[in-house]
């Protein structure tokens, strides 16, 4: 018995899911083309068995019987063949078997390179059958080792996977040895002819994948996650929809006393996120995502969205060095540009004053401001702000306290967006 053999065949059959016909298809053919090389006069019908339970193994080839020999390689001639098989005839075909004394060694030696390639090829096979249906699935396994510096090999069982350093948080460490979950990315042929299986912890869908692990309503679609977005590591955005009236998506995904969300956060060591009720209003939407600071003053462009809030209000919207305005833009699918409420004040300030002292003669005529109420505008006409560049060069303070309830910066911003319609 060829115990090597079989403990190879059961080895390739336990840890990586290969039949064993597959294993001895794959050596049988490397062998085939060994004995070629190591047995001098043998033509093209060579043939090798190996007995799948013993792992013997026994090279053939095919002879044809002649009565004279001219081609020593493929012919035998019927005194010798005679002597083999006393019954044959001329013109038929005589197996004989060639198998070397040292074939074990000369074979193994000429045939490790294409075996090893044969069985890429099987492995290959068995890794797109297990996996390949499987993509957009967690899966969890064990840290290996790491190769190419921080990408790590993840052993998933019958398959070794590869997380490459790109596709986890800069911020996470493993040590050999631990438990990893990660989104199944993608099955893709390496260049030696193989597979390989890639994950990944800091695509989007993988924290989406967390939610609906956690949240049964997220699993039957009772509510969905319509928009995802994430800096990985830092933060994430989803914005989440809901099938039923009866049921609140985002608490639903927050779960109660944050029990849902927890758990997700847990296994993204700590990172931010944040779920928001999702709109198709893109407004609505990034009030949502807002809240609960809020757009003072708002302009809508073609690629961006122009937005003042209070100063307390700013660090929190722009984040730290201004993630949480990208992740917004990326929600809205606009560049967000905030502005805090007291730059904006000083900056209609600056704009009024230049204006009141520019030579246009129309500043002097009686104050008008479109979209105004007449009594408002009558009160700051009885308050001495009978013309435009009166107001313009008004104290913004003194206002207010001239005419109650109105609003300086308010009416500047009225003032401006009026002047700039005159003019364009």
């Amino acid at each position: 018995m060829n115990k090597d053999l079989i403990a190879i065949f059961e080895y390739l059959e336990r840890e990586k899911g290969i039949k064993r016909e597959i294993v001895i298809n794959a050596i049988s053919e490397s062998l085939r083309a060994a004995a070629r090389k190591s047995v001098k006069g043998l033509g093209e019908k060579v043939s090798v068995e190996i007995h799948p339970k013993t792992g013997e193994i026994e090279v053939f080839t095919q002879k044809k019987i002649v009565e004279k020999v001219v081609n020593p390689a493929d012919e035998i001639s019927i005194e010798e063949a005679k002597s083999l098989e006393p019954e044959c005839q001329v013109g038929q075909w005589l197996e004989i078997s060639i198998t070397p004394q040292d074939f074990g060694r000369i074979a193994a030696q000429a045939a490790r390179q294409i075996i090893t390639q044969k069985l890429k090829g099987a492995e290959r096979d068995v890794i797109y059958e297990e996996y390949r249906h499987r993509a957009g699935e967690l899966i969890s396994g064990t840290i290996k080792r790491f190769i190419r510096g921080r990408t790590i090999v993840v052993d998933l069982g019958k398959v070794e996977a590869i997380l490459p350093e790109r596709n986890y948080p800069k911020l996470e460490r493993y040590n050999v040895g631990e438990k990893v979950q990660a989104l199944l990315l993608e099955v893709r042929d390496t260049d030696g002819g193989g597979a390989e299986v890639i994950l990944t912890r800091s695509h989007p869908e993988f924290v989406e994948q967390l939610f609906i692990q956690e949240v049964p309503e997220l699993h039957d679609k009772t509510v969905v996650v319509e928009k995802i977005v994430r800096d990985p590591g830092y933060r994430t955005k989803l914005a989440v929809r809901s099938f039923d009236p009866k049921v609140d998506p985002v608490g639903t995904c927050v779960g109660v006393r944050g029990t849902r969300i927890k758990n997700v956060i847990r296994e993204l060591n700590n990172e931010k996120i944040d779920v928001v009720p999702f709109s198709d209003d893109q407004i609505q939407l990034l009030q949502n995502l807002l809240s609960p600071a809020e757009a003072r003053k708002m302009k809508v462009f073609d690629d961006r969205i122009w937005m003042v809030v209070m100063d307390e209000d700013y660090p929190t919207v722009i984040g730290k060095k201004g993630m949480n305005a990208r992740l917004i833009g990326q929600m809205i699918g606009k560049e967000i540009d905030v502005q805090k409420l007291s730059e904006y004040q000083k900056l209609l300030t600056i704009q009024m004053a230049e204006l009141g002292d520019t030579p246009d003669e129309s500043y002097d005529e009686k104050l008008k401001i479109e979209g105004v109420s007449g009594l408002i505008l009558e009160s700051l006409i009885g308050a001495g702000y009978d013309t435009m560049r009166k107001f313009m060069q008004a104290i913004p303070a003194d206002i207010p306290s001239k005419v109650p309830g109105v609003n300086y910066y308010d009416l500047a911003d009225k003032v401006l967006e009026q002047t700039r319609k005159k003019k364009g």
